[in-house]
């Protein structure tokens, strides 16, 4: 069993004795002192750049080794991880860049399709100063000289001073500094940047770690979903905290997660309910996953809960979990030994022994008793810290006792465990991303021949899929296909649209505070013209 909670990264570190592999990605595994080493070399080659306390470097990668030992090695200079969806397109890209105020850009120029530097170019220069360079994973000599009009370099720490020692002896920075920023939808225009310290991330992969057994012999975890999310990374961290080895996966593809899990008997995996189907339709039968443990998800889709009951008859231990960027992922999960109807369900048991949940009627303010639905409240060791300069975002967020108004719709239970059951408000999952349909109605109303635009998510096969009703500007002549292939090039594939319709005027309620669009009139447009598609084509 862990003895004490870590507060700091080289704490977590300190944890993993074992000369086994630490992490294992693409190319092999490293140990522990393997990675002690590559953090040192990362160190100094940061500082070498003039990488110091306060600074910000975005990180574009997919799961590689190079993402942790980035944030490992920021952390003990007391500079800042700005982590970066690789999924995200120009115009998010441009946008993080800009907020954040990044001096240093790391990422890689391909993967599987991915044009980066592509990407990149459709960022306008002048609207991120702050950026100075921009380093290159895996550069070769067609690296180009320079991107966005920044120099290039490679980032290659190898030929960096070691200066040896073990995690023990590290420096560990300051346990209180924004180590890290994740991206969140919220009420904004734009993502919020969400802060979290060492400590934050420390103190909450100890409890998670304890919790999901990441302590207990033959643990190990494939890291299947990106670090760039609390999700991913959180997973990785506990697993590090209880000193198992994590595997790491480029991309979700069920058939080589399939390979992995059991090729390493791995106990431990986290992912959307999406994820899991495709796992099943991978390895079907009973026991697919004889060292399975815990297989924590998160319910996105339609019919979850009888997935999840049919993959505990088929030996796949599937729990229900909740999370969130601001009190970070695995916050909390379900436990086996509760009903199937309970396993299902999101929320469950909080990590930390002493994080607080309670549940305030939305229409009284009062606290509600357990069974009334209200918007959950949270206070932990392992919450943000604010939002980057966005003190009224904070203060709306974090009431004076200290709780985050999650904005998350649920109950608590009689036992102290509670039940998520909604988003409250407009905010939407797609690809397992909390998204703000005003992100994606901005980014379609700033295509030519739109005047107006609006999204909701509706269920297609099986999946939640963004659709979209669009008013044309005067005079305009717009198809569906020409402006779902325009809006491709905008925003990350998870974000456009599935189907567009068109309207004269998109249908609105009137009031003293201004016009607000009926979502719940759109949506069931959108139905109508699923069900019959002849009627409106």
């Amino acid at each position: 069993m862990i003895a004490q909670t870590l507060s700091s990264l080289p704490c977590l570190l300190r944890r993993c004795t074992d000369a086994g592999p630490l992490l294992v990605d693409h190319r092999g595994a490293v140990d522990p002192a393997g990675f002690e080493r590559q953090v040192r070399r990362t160190v100094a080659w940061l500082r070498e750049r003039g990488i110091g306390p306060g600074d910000r470097v975005g990180v574009w990668l997919v799961n590689r080794i190079e993402w942790p030992v980035l944030l490992f090695a920021l952390a003990r200079i007391g500079a800042t991880l700005v982590a970066i969806n690789t999924r995200y397109r120009s115009s998010e890209l441009s946008y993080i860049l800009e907020r954040s105020g990044a001096r240093l850009l790391v990422m890689q120029l391909d993967f599987r399709g991915i044009d980066f530097p592509g990407v990149l170019a459709g960022v306008e220069p002048g609207r991120i100063p702050a950026l100075e360079r921009i380093a290159i994973v895996d550069a070769g000599p067609d690296m180009p000289a320079s991107l966005l009009g920044r120099p290039t370099l490679a980032f290659d720490a190898s030929g960096c001073a070691d200066e040896g020692g073990d995690a023990g002896d590290a420096d560990p920075g300051d346990p209180d500094a924004v180590t890290v920023l994740y991206t969140t939808s919220g009420t904004t225009r734009g993502p919020k940047l969400v802060m979290h310290t060492q400590r934050s991330l420390a103190v909450h992969a100890t409890h998670v770690a304890r919790a999901h057994g990441f302590d207990a012999p033959g643990a190990g975890l494939l890291g299947a979903l990106p670090l760039c999310g609390t999700f991913g990374l959180t997973a990785m961290l506990a697993a590090m905290a209880g000193g198992a080895p994590t595997v790491l996966l480029e991309a979700i593809d069920a058939p080589r997660m399939v390979t992995l899990l059991r090729e390493h008997a791995l106990t431990h995996v986290y992912g959307s309910d999406e994820m899991y189907r495709r796992l099943r339709e991978a390895a079907p039968g009973e026991r697919p996953f004889p060292a399975a443990r815990i297989f924590g998800y998160a319910a996105f889709q339609p019919g979850s809960a009888e997935f999840a009951r049919a993959s505990w008859d088929a030996g796949v231990p599937v729990l229900g979990l909740y999370g969130s960027s601001e009190v970070q992922a695995l916050f909390s999960i379900q436990r086996p030994d509760n009903t199937p109807d309970e396993r299902a369900e999101g929320g469950g048991y909080p990590a930390a022994p002493d994080a607080e949940v309670r549940v305030r009627d939305v229409e009284t303010g009062r606290l509600a008793a357990p069974g009334a639905v209200g918007e959950i409240e949270i206070r932990a060791p392992g919450n943000f810290v604010g939002y980057l300069d966005d003190p009224d975002a904070t203060g709306a967020a974090i009431d004076a006792d200290g709780f985050f108004r999650t904005g998350d719709l649920g109950r608590m239970r009689e036992d102290g465990s509670f039940v998520y059951l909604t988003r409250r408000g407009d905010a939407i999952r797609l690809g397992g991303f909390l998204v703000n349909p005003v992100e994606i109605e901005d980014a379609l109303g700033a295509l030519d021949g739109v005047a107006d635009a609006a999204v909701i998510a509706v269920g297609i096969e099986g999946q939640l899929r963004c659709v979209a009703f669009v008013a044309p500007a005067t005079g305009a002549t717009l198809d569906e296909a020409g402006l779902i292939a325009a809006a491709r090039q905008r925003m990350a594939g998870f974000k456009v649209p599935a189907r567009v319709w068109f309207l004269d005027t998109l249908p609105v309620t009137v009031s003293a505070n201004g016009a607000k669009v009926q979502r719940a009139k759109l949506r069931e447009m959108a139905l109508e013209r699923l069900a019959d598609p002849s009627r409106f084509d």
